[in-house]
């Protein structure tokens, strides 16, 4: 009788009671009376919560810029052309999207574009650029305003510019004839005066090849005759005023006569300097002569 009493007083508690106790503590109450709580309404035990584990958080994936670092040559410089075309880039179009000028441009593309100005690209950015250029009106350049190119005027013929050279070369050397003149008319009056005494005078001691020539003609038996000189050049030299002069020499062996040259040069001064004396067929030797001496010719 002591059972169904019990559980005729656990049916009567309160319909909260009821449901928070299950069967099992219907069952555990019946087997140990002393472990349900005092009072027919005490409180179920709190239950305990396990914390859930963490989720683990998914990180974004680095940008990448590789792929278009590492993009054909032909790729690369079509990014610089858009960029270009859009006013951005005014480098060279070489490909390299590492250059200063290429970075600055990118960068200043993704700054109008709201994002961040890292000076290079995404793929997705490489086309949504490219795509952008395309979109761009072409500007037509306009040629800069030229002034009317002058009528052409007439070149003067070669014949002309010839008789012009002829022309400054004849009042050229007709300021220069009478220096010349006095020049090789002194020079001639110093070799008459040697011949005159016989191998003696300023002109053997000033031009030694030419007391050498001398000397050989007398050992042959030649006589002198004429003496006359005609003027090779005449200038400003380094060291003064420079003469050359050919001078014909005629000699005589017996009956037979024979007429001999000699160039002279030397420059102007008391006594001559730097004189010496060639073979009027030693063209090569006159003109180095010339050259060593910086003479600038007002006879030629």
């Amino acid at each position: 009788m002591r059972a169904p009493a019990l559980l005729l007083t656990l049916a009567l508690l309160g319909p909260g009671v009821a449901l928070a106790q299950s069967a099992g503590e219907v069952e555990r109450c019946f087997q140990n009376p002393a472990a349900c709580a005092s009072g027919g309404g005490g409180a179920a035990p709190a239950p305990v919560h396990t914390p859930a584990p963490p989720v683990a958080t998914r990180q974004a994936p680095a940008p990448d810029y590789a792929t278009v670092l590492n993009s054909s040559e032909a790729d690369r410089k079509k990014i610089q052309e858009s960029l270009r075309t859009l006013d951005k880039y005014n480098g060279p179009i070489d490909g390299n999207l590492q250059s200063e000028a290429t970075v600055k441009a990118i960068a200043d593309w993704q700054k109008g574009r709201g994002t961040a100005a890292v000076g290079k690209l995404t793929p997705p950015e490489a086309t949504q650029l490219n795509a952008e250029a395309a979109r761009a009106p072409i500007r037509r350049i306009e040629p800069p305003a030229q002034a009317a190119a002058p009528a052409p005027t007439a070149q003067p013929s070669n014949a002309d510019q010839l008789k012009a050279l002829q022309a400054r070369l004849a009042e050229r050397r007709k300021a220069a004839e009478p220096k010349a003149n006095a020049a090789a008319q002194a020079l001639i009056a110093d070799l008459k005066a040697y011949v005159a005494a016989d191998g003696k005078g300023v002109a053997g001691d000033q031009f030694a090849a030419f007391a050498k020539w001398y000397a050989d003609n007398k050992t042959a038996g030649r006589s002198f005759g004429a003496i006359t000189p005609a003027i090779d050049d005449y200038g400003d030299a380094k060291a003064g005023a420079a003469t050359t002069a050919e001078v014909k020499f005629e000699t005589k062996q017996g009956t037979s006569t024979y007429n001999q040259c000699l160039m002279f040069a030397w420059i102007e001064g008391r006594p001559r300097k730097n004189a010496q004396t060639f073979s009027c067929d030693d063209v090569a030797a006159a003109e180095k002569w010339k050259t060593d001496q910086t003479l600038k010719s007002a006879w030629r």
